[in-house]
């Protein structure tokens, strides 16, 4: 089997046209597994097992080819693709319908407040409750950089091509977004937050119930988590700190996904306590903000800012950064005919 291969340890100085987003291909299994190793654990939606990734390319292609608009199931599986060389740096997916075929559980942290007139006191207890709100919710994850590739923009391309792939479709996608972060762990892939509750009911450490899960999906929760609150006051002090916390490789994420329109609302993950961020779909900034046009003409330059540019539909999609002139009908061609763009290709667009 072949591939593009990995990205080099060479931070690149992004421009324009230089890299794109485009679907992922049963031929770049190797590559995609290879970024799956530097993940360093907890990372579910790209698990470094050949096989659960082959499935998941797999799951990909069929969700790109399936001809009926509206949302089941699908994951799309874009990557992020230096245009000269082919080589891959990095991943990004989008899940059509979340709680599909199992609920999608998550904790919501809630406040109980209680009084004592006889004691004078009164008690503030935070708690965790197992819910499924989020079903039906679209989710965008599986955002991960080669660690060298990790300046110049090129987080922020991955990023916002998957919400102008959701504008180009939109009818396949519901009408929230969700966005799970990784949580704290330790250098070993431990997990405070599941050492001191999962860890208690399932009797596996956070590597094994992250691959479990990983591979074999989540309805493992369904089955042998409890479904009373979880008081927090007797999780451990370090299990606390986490709840709600990302990753430390984590945080430019997050802030990336606030920028865009997401809000926390008290929603963790039931394995490390990472948080989960959620949005209407239509008040996200990248698709609010995006305009359509039809390409005309070619130019040798063009003068200006780039703006983040999608071109092409399902297997065909690709998003790139590119300058625009004639009110966004006009392209360099330097940029445009590597990636088979012509007179007369639509495009949607928005500033950078």
């Amino acid at each position: 089997m072949t591939s593009a291969p990995i990205a080099p340890a060479i931070a690149p100085a992004i421009a324009p046209g230089e890299w794109r987003v485009r679907p992922a291909r049963s031929t770049d299994l190797p590559a995609v597994l290879a970024l799956a190793k530097l993940t360093g654990g907890g990372f579910t939606n790209l698990p470094a097992d050949e096989g659960a990734l082959a499935r998941r390319i797999a799951w990909s292609d069929a969700s790109f080819a399936r001809p009926e608009a509206e949302p089941h199931n699908e994951l799309y599986l874009l990557l992020l693709e230096e245009v000269a060389t082919g080589r891959i740096g990095g991943t990004g997916m989008v899940f059509s319908r979340v709680g599909a075929e199992w609920p999608f559980y998550s904790y919501k942290i809630s406040t109980l407040t209680q009084t004592s007139k006889e004691l004078a006191r009164t008690l503030r207890i935070q708690f965790l409750s197992l819910t499924s709100d989020f079903d039906g919710a679209s989710e965008v994850g599986g955002l991960f950089l080669h660690p060298d590739l990790r300046t110049g923009g090129l987080g922020r391309l991955l990023a916002r091509a998957r919400y102008l792939f959701i504008a180009q479709h939109r009818a396949r996608f519901g009408d929230r977004v969700i966005a799970e972060l990784r949580g704290v762990m330790d250098a070993a892939g431990h997990s405070p937050f599941w050492d001191a509750l999962g860890a208690k009911f399932f009797g596996i450490s956070f590597p094994e119930a992250d691959k479990f899960n990983a591979v074999h999906g989540n309805q493992f929760i369904a089955d042998l988590m409890p479904r009373h609150p979880i008081y927090t006051d007797l999780l451990s002090d370090d299990a606390r700190a986490a709840i709600g916390q990302p990753h430390g490789s984590g945080r430019a994420a997050l802030a990336m996904l606030l920028s865009e329109g997401f809000s926390f609302d008290n929603y963790v993950d039931i394995f490390d306590g990472g948080p989960t961020v959620s949005a209407r779909i239509d008040d996200l900034k990248s698709i609010r903000g995006a305009s359509e046009a039809e390409i005309a003409a070619l130019a040798d330059a063009i003068d200006g800012p780039p703006q983040l540019v999608a071109a092409g539909a399902l297997h065909d999609f690709q998003a790139f950064l590119s300058p625009l002139a004639d009110d966004a009908r006009t392209l360099p061609a330097a940029i445009a005919e590597p990636l088979g763009i012509t007179p007369g290709t639509r495009i949607r667009h928005v500033a950078c």
